[in-house]
C-alpha cells in the first residue's frame, strides 16, 4: 500500500515558477514509476509527466515538454514537479501517481493517487 500527498500548489503569474512534490510513504514506493497528471475545470483527467523507477527515464506531455522537469528522491520517498514558464492554461488540479510498473501516459495504469493540488496561473 503506498499513500501520496502532494503539496506545493498555489496562485502564480504567468511566467512564474512552483515547485510541486509528492510524498509517498511505503517501503514499495521505489519499486514502482510516478506519474504527474492534471485535471481542469470540466475536463477529463491529463497526463503531464512520469519517470522510471531509478529516475534515469523520464516522460513529457507534449504541452509540457520544455517547461515541466519530474524528478524523484527515493531517499525521501519523493517526487517532485519542477514548473517553469507557467501558462493559464496550466491551471488544474495536479495529482501524484504511482504503481505502475512501466513510465506510461495511461491513468488506468497507476494503482495509487494522491488528494491533488491546485494551480492557479493568472494572466
Amino acid at each position: 500500500q503506498v499513500q501520496l500527498v502532494e503539496s506545493g500548489g498555489g496562485l502564480v503569474q504567468a511566467g512564474g515558477s512552483l515547485r510541486l512534490s509528492c510524498a509517498a510513504s511505503g517501503r514499495t514506493f521505489v519499486s514502482y514509476a510516478m506519474g504527474w497528471f492534471r485535471q481542469a475545470p470540466g475536463k477529463g483527467r491529463e497526463f503531464a509527466a512520469a519517470i522510471n523507477w531509478s529516475g534515469g527515464n523520464s516522460y513529457y506531455a507534449h504541452s509540457v515538454k520544455g517547461r515541466f522537469t519530474i524528478s524523484r528522491d527515493n531517499a525521501k520517498n519523493t517526487v517532485y514537479l519542477q514548473m517553469n514558464s507557467l501558462k493559464p492554461e496550466d491551471t488544474a488540479v495536479y495529482y501524484c501517481a504511482a504503481g505502475s510498473v512501466v513510465v506510461t501516459t495511461s491513468p488506468s495504469e497507476y494503482r495509487y493517487w494522491g488528494q491533488g493540488t491546485q494551480v492557479t496561473v493568472s494572466s
